[in-house]
Formats: structure tokens, sequence, C-alpha cells
């Protein structure tokens, strides 16, 4: 009995909470809230999503004074009938606000009606970028765009330095709206965009097939796909028919895809091998994990007898957040004003017949607006916070498709970019992990490939009058046919054979007009740019503002640009010609030498030589004699000292090859110096009104003028003769003095008149010739690095040796050097240095000893200091006694004696 009573009193305790929470519940304000969906297996996600968002949200918050009710309608998948229900919605229900619809192009005219009628539109699914609330401040996209994922793939691409991609869209609102985003985030990658597919939402598999086609034909081999899953699954399953989903293929396919990988058959996986994927990040929590466990059991309560239960992706969470965000902006903004403002009756009366003019507007709705504007709250998708009507932008997931499902390879965030690790989850190195790519391969594809199709690579090659060894095009009348060869022609052929693979071209030689046989390298230039030709292969000099049309290979040969002039014989009658072989700082310091030698002999001789000693002006006279004599060696002074002998042997050696050096150099000014170019300073030309040449369609001509030379004072020529005719005239004759020129073709003209012309400065410096392709062509690298293997190579010398075998070189420096020939202090300071070293180790020495030797008069005396001192520069003046007896010469009667020696007696 006493069980029984406590089971009848819980039943009577449930049934009063029963009845007090429907009494709550019947006492809660319904507010309509309209949902235009499609009911197939997508409107059917969403919608199950959006139920279960409100029984959720509301089974915690039975205490809130409103309630959401759903009032479901039909899109039947066009914008026509998503606008109609829109509007019945609004007109029959007066909604408070409206979910859906599914797709962009419905939600484009749907947006314009809720601004009309103040009825906020959330949307969890329409990703167009340009669904933005700018267009209307009662649009709310409680989802990511389009957009937000461009960057990451421009990461990706980046990231393995592919240089074009092809984007491959569907040909429709959604399909075209994320093209701008993407071509921006490429090209700020340095990628190139050459080409883009646009595909038909109701292409046959024929016009498929025939698009890609058309792919392979091209080099590009980096593909971005973006469309929804229907269509990218057709192409996937052609592409891997006709063998694009080979090796050397790239493809990446967008979010709208990969978000819904799960609801792809599975079949449909073989063809899709090796795909990169961005997928939208959704963080795993236990509130996730707990809903994706209970989904299907709850899907089916709302559909029960459906037969295959959708795969939840993340536009289910969203569509799951926008129904909670919604049910939070509505009990916030409140009950006051849940009805519509009646149609202006003057507007029905004129517009009658049309259907926009009949809707009310909903005087809740600017308050409901600005609610939803300021929801913030942890969803299933993450964090829920709307910024300018739509959700931030936030990570992404990079995904690689493997076998029948899809393995994670790295995350992209605004903040960090490519990473293999989410920060949050322990940190990661940045790129990304191992990628399984199309057919296996083990190393990243190069995302080009010379085209399967036949097509050769056309190749522009100048027309040139003169100069032929480096480009030279012979056309034979009798076989129609035209030769191409030269030194800039057959570098190409050997790097094009040093390259890996091989490469078809056909050289074309460029003619401007009938009448002007070739234009100039701008011309060519921007050809390329123009696509009518695939490469530029001549005498092409590499220069900056070319770069901005067309990429250049690394240069084959090197370019710089002088000055080549006449030479002119002028005989050298300066007076004073033989003091310019040796510079100022050497005739001081051989002069100072000089000095310092008669110093040494001096002191090493003047106590025991007679010819060192006497009156004091003698002796300064004598040691100078002596010391300059050595430079004709003319001494005739015998010294008897040894420190003195070895002191002047060095200084012998030392004076012997500054004197020979003295007498080549000063035969070099009186004989080599004769030739001397006619002009030294191309300013000198400029300000005396002279002529100067330049080759024909040459960039030189802009250095000239860049230096303010007269467009009067450029003459042009075409060949090594004609510039020697116009150097040969003058300026005076209708010729010029100097031509600009760059240092190949200075060579090449110098080899035929070496002994006329000389080049002088200035120098200017040109990065070399270079081989130019369109901008952003993939052959750029593989080219560069097969120049560099050829110039490394016997090949580059037997090339030379084959065209330039006759040129020499004639420079400058085999002319006139005005300034090489003088010697300076640089050249011989090693041996004064020598000379000053063993001079004064022969000074001390003989010092130290003099000293020892007269210690008695310093050390062994109690005199004062001074007086010591006085003493012994006295005794240093004096004779030494001591020494070997004391000679001078004397000539008596022409015979030589000692001084002590008297002669006898007559």
């Amino acid at each position: 009995m006493r069980r029984g009573g406590l089971w009848v009193l819980f039943m009577v305790l449930a049934a009063a909470m029963a009845a007090a929470e429907e009494e709550k519940t019947a006492a809660a304000v319904e507010v309509k809230v309209g949902v235009v969906l499609n009911p197939n297996a997508f409107g059917k996600m969403g919608m199950a999503c959006i139920s279960m968002a409100l029984s959720d949200f509301y089974a915690s918050r039975s205490h809130y004074k409103t309630r959401v009710i759903l009032k479901t309608v039909d899109s039947n998948g066009t914008v026509v009938d998503a606008a109609a229900a829109a509007l019945d919605l609004i007109k029959k229900e007066e909604v408070q606000a409206i979910i859906g619809p599914a797709t962009s192009m419905q939600a484009s005219f749907v947006i314009d009606v809720g601004a009309k009628a103040h009825v906020p539109i959330i949307s969890f699914s329409a990703t167009r970028p340009s669904l933005t609330s700018h267009r209307s401040s009662f649009f709310f996209r409680a989802a990511q765009d389009d957009a937000s994922q461009v960057k990451a793939i421009g990461s990706i691409v980046k990231a393995f330095k592919w240089r074009q991609v092809v984007p491959i869209y569907v040909d429709d609102m959604f399909g075209d709206g994320i093209i701008p985003y993407l071509i921006d985030a490429l090209q700020n990658v340095n990628a190139h965009v050459p080409y883009q597919s646009i595909i038909s939402p109701t292409a046959t598999d024929d016009q498929i097939i025939g698009e890609l086609y058309k792919l392979m034909t091209m080099q590009t081999r980096v593909f971005v796909v973006h469309m929804l899953p229907g269509l990218a699954s057709r192409i996937f399953i052609k592409a891997k028919q006709i063998g694009m989903m080979n090796k050397g293929y790239v493809w990446i396919v967008t979010n709208s895809i990969t978000n819904e990988l799960d609801s792809i058959n599975l079949s449909i996986f073989e063809s899709m091998q090796g795909v990169i994927g961005i997928k939208t990040y959704i963080p795993r929590t236990q509130k996730l994990e707990a809903f994706e466990d209970s989904w299907r059991k709850r899907f089916l309560k709302y559909y029960p007898t459906i037969e295959h239960i959708p795969e939840l992706d993340v536009f289910g969470l969203w569509a799951y957040d926008a129904a909670w965000a919604l049910a939070i902006a509505v009990e916030e903004a409140g009950i006051g004003r849940l009805r519509y403002s009646p149609a202006n009756v003057t507007a029905l009366k004129m517009n009658s017949s049309n259907y926009l003019h009949n809707l009310g507007v909903n005087q809740n709705g600017v308050r409901l607006r600005d609610r939803l504007s300021n929801v913030t709250f942890d969803g299933l998708a993450g964090k829920f916070v709307l910024r300018n009507g739509q959700l931030e932008s936030a990570v992404m997931e990079i995904v690689n498709v493997i076998g029948n499902g899809r393995r994670n390879v790295g995350f992209w965030s605004p903040e960090s970019g490519l990473t293999r690790v989410l920060e949050g989850l322990g940190g990661g190195g940045g790129g990304l992990k191992s990628v399984i790519w199309p057919g296996d391969p083990g190393h990243r594809p190069k995302g080009w490939e010379v085209s399967t199709a036949e097509r050769k690579l056309r190749v522009v090659v100048p027309v040139k009058d003169g100069f032929w060894e480096f480009v030279s095009i012979v056309h034979d009348a009798k076989t129609n046919t035209t030769k191409v060869s030269g030194y800039c022609i057959e570098v190409f052929k050997a790097v094009v054979e040093a390259l890996p693979y091989a490469v078809g071209y056909e050289l074309i030689p460029f003619h401007k007009t009938a009448a002007e046989p070739g234009g100039t390298y701008n011309d060519l230039v921007y050809q390329i740019y123009l696509g009518n030709f695939d490469a530029l292969v001549g005498d092409l000099t590499i220069r900056a503002n070319r770069s901005k049309y067309i990429d250049y290979t690394l240069p084959f040969a090197e370019s710089g640009v002088s000055l080549v002039v006449p030479i002119k014989s002028v005989k050298n009658t300066n007076a004073w010609v033989f003091i310019q072989p040796l510079k100022g700082r050497l005739w001081s310091l051989t002069g100072g030498f000089f000095l310092i030698m008669a110093l040494v002999v001096w002191v090493l001789e003047h106590r025991i030589n007679e010819d060192f000693r006497g009156h004091p002006l003698n002796q300064i006279c004598t040691s100078l004699w002596y010391s300059f004599s050595t430079m004709v060696f003319a001494h005739r002074e015998i010294t008897f000292n040894n420190w003195t002998r070895f002191v002047v042997i060095i200084w012998l050696f030392v004076v012997l090859i500054i004197t020979q050096s003295y007498t080549a150099s000063l035969a070099s000014y009186l004989t080599v110096q004769d030739l001397k170019p006619a002009v030294t300073d191309i300013h000198q030309l400029q300000r005396n009104g002279e002529f100067i040449g330049h080759k024909v369609g040459s960039f030189i001509r802009e250095i000239l003028k860049s230096l303010e030379f007269d467009e009067s004072q450029l003459r042009t020529y075409r060949t090594a003769e004609e510039l020697h005719e116009l150097l040969s005239k003058g300026s005076s004759n209708g010729g010029i003095s100097a031509a600009m020129d760059e240092i190949p073709y200075i060579k090449l003209f110098l080899a035929k008149y070496c002994s006329q012309y000389t080049t002088t400065e200035p120098t200017y410096k040109a990065d070399g010739f270079g081989f130019g392709f369109p901008i952003g062509s993939p052959l750029v690298s593989d080219i560069s690095r097969a120049i560099l293997e050829v110039t490394e190579s016997d090949r580059m010398r037997e090339i030379e040796n084959a065209w330039f075998k006759k040129v020499r070189e004639c420079s400058v420096s085999e002319a006139s050097q005005l300034s090489s020939t003088r010697l300076s202090v640089d050249s011989f300071w090693a041996l004064f240095v020598i000379v000053a070293s063993v001079s004064a180790v022969c000074i001390i020495c003989y010092m130290v000893k003099f000293l020892y030797d007269e210690r008695g008069l310093w050390w062994y005396t109690n005199a004062p200091k001074r007086q010591r001192f006085h003493q012994v520069g006295r005794k240093f003046m004096d004779r030494d006694a001591r020494a070997y007896r004391l000679q001078r010469r004397a000539f008596r009667n022409g015979v030589r004696v000692h001084p002590d020696h008297h002669p006898p007696a007559n």
C-alpha cells in the first residue's frame, strides 16, 4: 500500500508540472517565422536542423515569453517560386523573419522583398560574395561566403610555386561570384589566369568532354573547380576517362564540393583520387558530437518515411545556429509590435496591378534586425558572430581525397597562413603535410606540361640588317625556304636540347610591315604580350621596362654599353713629359730616401773616412753628392765601414729597379701615347652639339635622351660598315663623332676596324641577352636552368668559337691608357720598407758599439749629465783613433798614397 501511494503521488506531481508547463507555453506569444526551402535532401536536412534547434532552445528556456512558429513554403528550386513564396509569407502570414532561401540566385530577389517589408532574411547556404549586407541591412548570411577561401587557395598555389591556374566554374550566379576574388588572390601570389573554363549547369557529357579536351591542349595543369557536387562529380568522371587525373595534374576544389564530400556517392571517389579540397573547419565539441550521435534518430522523427537519410554537413550546422540565433533575437526584441502597418492606400490605387506595392511594413522588423546583429554564442559550427551581416572568415581545413574518404593535410587561417597543425591543437610548422597527387607521384607536380596537342611553340626572331653573327635570316627564293641561324639561335637550340623533355618549336621571322623588314625589340616584346607568339629569341637585352610585358630567362651572354670612338695620333711635345712616369708621391718618397741615405752614409763613415770629414759644409755636400750619385751609379768615394757597404748594396738594388721602371714608363709615354681616343668625354659631345650614333631600334636611344642629347644630334646605323662610314666622315661632314652601343656589337665592329677605333668611357651596365616568354610562362624556370647547364659546359665554348672566331679584343688599354702607365708608391713600397729597415738596424748597431766603446765618458764619471752628453757628442764628431788608419784620397804625381806617407825628398 505504501508503494502504491508513493506512485500515485508521483503521478499527480508529474501531471501538475506538465500542466504548469503547458500553461506557460500557452501563455508565450507565438512569433511566426517563414522558411523557404526546396523539399529535396538538402532542404529536408536544413528544415530538420532548424526544427531541432528550436526544440532544443525552448526545452531549456520554458520561461521565455516568445515561441518561434515555423511557416514552411516550398521554393520548388526556382527563383520565381522562391520570390512568390516570400511574398506570400509576408502578405498572408505576416511573418517576422524568413529563413532561406537555399541558393544565391533565389536569395538575390528575396533580399529586396525583405528590405521593402522590413523582414530580416536569414540564409545559411547563399554564399555568393556579392550578397552582402550593404545591399540591405535586413539580410543576414549565417554562413561564410565563397570569397573567404580564395586566400587559402592562393597560399596553396604559392607554397607549391605554381605560376598558372585555370578556374573551372558553373555558369550561374553562384559560380561566377567567386571569380573576381579568386583572380585577385592568385595575382597577389604572382600566379596568372590564362583561361577561365565555364561549364553550363545543363551541360551534356559531350560538352563537358569537349571542354576538358580544350584544357588538355594548354600547358597549364592546375585547375580550381567551383560548382555544386552534382556537376563536379560529372566533371571528375569524364576527366578520369580522358586521362586528366594522371600524373602531372593538380585539382583543387572549393568548399562547395568539399563540405559535402560525405554526401557524394562512393563510386565518385575513384575519379577524385589526389584532389585537394578547401573545407570549412568545424571545431570538435561535446555539443557537436552529441548532436551528430542523435542526428539520424531525430531526423527520422521529422521524416519517418524517408529512405535515404542525408549526411549532416556544415550547412545543416549553420541552419541549426541560424535558428538558434533567431530565437534569441526574437526574445530580446520583445512582443510589443508583432504586426504589419497597412499598405499605402494611394499606392494601392495607383499600382493595383503591382503586387509588391501591396506589401505592408513589419513594425517589429528594425528591432529584430538590431538584436540579430548583436547575437553571440557558441554554436554547433563554432563561434556565432555576425560582422556586417555575415559570419566572419575563419579557419579553413585542407584535405586530400584518398581512397573512399579524405585525409587532413593542414589548415589555413588569416593569421598564420598554411600550417600543418592548428596552434590551438599543439602548434605545427608552416606548409602542408605530404600530399598524394593524382597518379600517385612522389613529388609535387610542376603545374604545367608541354601541350599534348601537336601545336609547336611559336618562337619569333628579329629580322636584322646587320650584325648577322647574332641572328641571321636567309631566304632561298628557289626552294622558298628560310634559314634562321646565328649565335643566339644556336644557344637557344642547345638550351632546348638540354631540357629534360622534348619541346617542339618553330622559328618565325618577324616582319612588321612590307616596307620595314623587322620592327624594334619593343615591337617584338609587345607581340609576346598580346599572345601572338610563345617566345622571343635573339639578341634581346634584359631591360626593366620590358619586364612589365614579358618574363626573361637568365642571361646567356654578358652585356654592357660603351662608347666607340675614332683613334687619333697626337705627338707629345710637352717639355715636362719626363716628370709623367712617376706620380708625385713617388717622386717625393724617392727624393726623401736620397736625403736619408746621405745621412746614413755620413753617420757610418765620417769617423773613419777622410772623404766625409772636414768643414761641416764639405761634409754635407760630400754626403749628398754620394747619395744622389748612386742614381746613375757615379759615386767614387770609397767606404770603409762594413755597415755602410751593406746599406749601400741594398740601396743600389732599389735604385736600379726604380730607374729601369722609370725608363720603361717614359718610353711608353714617348711612343704608345701617340695614339689616343678622339673623344674622352661624352658630355663634351653633348655640349658641342656633335652627332652621336646608335643602332636602329636599340634601347641606346633612351639612354642618350636621358643624357640630354637633343633629337637632332642622334644618328642611326644598321650595319658595321654603315657605322664605319659615319665615324670616318665625322660630325663636320655629316657623320658622327662617336657611337654608343652594346659591348658584344662593339667587339664585332672592332674585329674589323681595330686599328682605327677604340672604346672609351662611360660604360653602362646591362643585364645581358636573355630569351623572352609571356608573363607567367612555366617554361622560364626550366629554360633558365638549362641555360646554366649550357653556359657551364664546353657546348657554349664551341658555339662562341663557331660564330666569333675572328673577334679580337681591341680595347683602349692597347691604344692608350693615360693614367695606367704612371708609376706609384704602391709598386715599390716593399723596397722602401726594406731599405729603411736595413738602415735603421745598421745605425742602431753602430751607435750601440760606439756608446759601449766610449762608456768611460758617460758611465764612469761624476760630471753633470749635460757635460757628459757634450763630451759624448764631441767624441762622436772626432776621428776614431782606434779604428783602422784613416785614409783619404791623395794624388801625388798620379799615385794614391796613405795620408801619413811622405814622398822622399829630392
